[in-house]
């Protein structure tokens, strides 16, 4: 006898509503998992429920055992195991120990909106025996899963699984189930909780780089698979496009973080891709070279080799742009939330390590926010922030840009220019509130004018996740992102309405995809979007749950937009030692087109 009380052969069994009482004996692991994704038992007391215990969780806030009947009902709806969950205590069990649990059938819900685990809680069990076979491993492979993703409704937890039909319907008929795959593809990098993601679906939307993307919310990548280890250090350090060769096993879980996984009692060999990093091309003669980089709240108290990678990122990868627009600057303090807004120090430390690393000697110009009213992590003040070249490009700087002040299109003497430089559009309006007002400046590059708009749009954190409950998910951050994107299509619509040519660059984390209402808004005027020129497996630059997406973007708009050429310089998302979780863009045309036309 193991872990708690015993377990009394006689207990009462409290049978699902509208059934009579069953005899202890008669209740199996697929009757309490049932045929939908919430239990007919659930929170009733089950008792003497058999199996064989297939990974124990021995470590860390969840604790407990899978276990699983070897036997099974032949229904494929209904998963043949369970996970006995044992609170704070690592439970006396081992794989292959014959076990009968005892408890209460828990639909545990590990965050709003995503899919419940059924499981039981304050388990008791006794150990009938040792040694048993473990049940065989449920296969995936190349055609396993249905192409479908979900059935749709606003809460499909009640509805029947049909696993043949849809892959999270495949995925809940698994649930806690030992599952295997092999040689499997790594399409999302190790992350700080040595974590990655696999596909299962090697041939679903390959990126060329080895990834899945992410390029239509009608498909959302059924096959892509979190593994997470079972002991610690288990998974490899690994890269998009690596190999797990040979057998990756464990039971099936699920998490609020990505869904589906498997908890991995074995894990492949990791096998090196050799993914590199990739470099931008050095603009030719003539041609204005601007980025966009999202520097992951960088703040003055980040370790030097933070700087230094980010400074080597800028001058070797990027080629030194001319023009950086940078996203998530921190304030000097970073996260104490002590009144400071500056990000002097923070600045001048990224622009020395640029410096050392023989980049130029660039210069910034950002406005201060106000305190707390931006969004980002408590008390970081993230903000946008323009870095330049003098000797490439001068600044052209008016009077009067601050928090709260908008900035304006005014006529000027050789066409449209900026009320004041640099300055901040509509940071009154609701749109912005609580989120990182757009950056505009007013540049010079050979005689030309050029405006440029860093943003960096509201969070999508409050969108319900591909794998929840609602199918399909609700994009509910998205309403303000449209806001945003109106009023900065406003603004660049009235530069263009003052001078079809001027020169104009929006650029930054738009926090929407290529595809999206968001971007669309932004390109229905005078502005393109160059990524949409790239085969639709290249536009990426962000890897969210093993989907390869986008979420930054550099659009263009003007005579220079047809002379625009665009890359997207590989140096972070898919890599597990990344300085940030984000690659830059870097945009490099020739303002005022080959005619020259426009304002000077």
């Amino acid at each position: 006898m193991r872990a708690g009380a015993a377990v009394a052969a006689a207990a009462a069994l409290a049978a699902p509503a509208g059934t009579a009482a069953a005899d202890t004996a008669d209740v199996r692991i697929h009757d309490v998992q049932g045929t939908t994704r919430t239990s007919p038992y659930a929170d009733r007391q089950v008792s003497g429920v058999p199996g064989v215990v297939t990974a124990v969780a021995a470590s860390g806030p969840v604790r407990g055992f899978w276990f699983q009947d070897t036997e099974g009902d032949g229904d494929p709806r209904t998963s043949e195991a369970l996970f006995a969950y044992t609170g704070d205590t690592a439970p006396d069990v081992s794989p292959g120990d014959e076990v009968a649990v005892t408890g209460t059938v828990d639909e545990y819900s590990p965050a709003e909106g995503a899919q419940t685990v059924t499981q039981i809680s304050r388990a008791e069990w006794e150990v009938l025996g040792s040694g048993a076979e473990p049940p065989a491993a449920v296969p995936l492979g190349p055609g396993t899963l249905p192409e479908a993703y979900a059935p749709e409704g606003e809460d499909i937890g009640g509805l029947e699984l049909d696993p043949e039909a849809y892959a999270l319907d495949f995925w809940e008929s698994s649930e806690h189930m030992v599952v295997e795959v092999a040689d499997a593809r790594v399409v999302g990098p190790t992350d700080s909780y040595g974590a990655l993601w696999v596909t299962t679906e090697p041939e679903q939307n390959p990126t060329p780089r080895g990834g899945t993307a992410y390029s239509s919310y009608d498909d959302p990548n059924g096959g892509r698979l979190k593994v997470e280890p079972l002991a610690p250090d288990e998974v490899p350090e690994a890269d998009v496009g690596d190999g797990l060769a040979g057998t990756t096993r464990g039971p099936l879980y699920y998490s609020a973080y990505g869904g589906y996984l498997v908890k991995a009692a074995e894990v492949g060999e990791h096998v090196d891709g050799g993914l590199e990093r990739t470099r931008a091309r050095e603009p030719e003669d003539g041609q204005l070279s601007v980025a966009s980089y999202n520097v992951e709240n960088l703040s003055a108290g980040a370790d030097q080799e933070v700087f230094d990678r980010l400074a080597e990122g800028i001058v070797d990868n990027l080629a030194a742009p001319a023009v950086v627009g940078l996203e998530e600057v921190q304030d000097d303090s970073g996260p104490d939330d002590d009144g400071t807004v500056t990000p002097e120090a923070t600045l001048k430390r990224l622009t020395d390590a640029v410096s050392a690393a023989g980049g130029p000697d660039y210069r910034w110009r950002q406005i201060d926010p106000e305190d707390g009213a931006d969004g980002g992590q408590p008390g970081g003040n993230i903000r946008n922030v323009f870095l330049f070249d003098p000797e490439r490009v001068s600044f052209t700087d008016r009077e009067g840009g601050d928090a709260a002040t908008p900035v304006e299109v005014v006529d000027g003497a050789g066409g449209p220019e900026l009320s004041v430089s640099p300055g901040r559009i509509a940071p009154a309006d609701q749109a912005w509130q609580d989120s990182r007002k757009p950056l505009v400046g007013e540049f010079e590059f050979e005689g030309r004018r050029v405006f440029v708009v860093a943003n960096h749009f509201s969070s999508k954190g409050g969108d319900q996740p591909l794998h929840g409950l609602t199918q399909p998910p609700r994009r509910t951050t998205e309403e303000q992102r449209h806001a945003q994107a109106e009023l900065v299509r406003s603004f660049t619509d009235e530069l263009h309405a003052a001078d079809p040519g001027a020169d104009v660059v929006v650029m930054g984390d738009l926090n929407d995809f290529w595809f999206s209402d968001t971007l669309a808004t932004l390109t229905g005027g005078g502005l393109r979007n160059p990524m949409e020129e790239l085969p639709a497996e290249e536009r990426y630059n962000y890897v969210f749950d093993g989907n390869s997406q986008s979420l930054d973007h550099v659009l263009v708009g003007g005579a220079s937009a047809g002379t625009a050429e665009y890359e997207i310089v590989r140096i972070n998302s898919e890599f597990y030692d990344q300085v940030s979780d984000h690659d830059p863009q870097v945009l490099r045309f020739t303002p005022g087109g080959a005619a020259g036309s426009g304002g000077s």
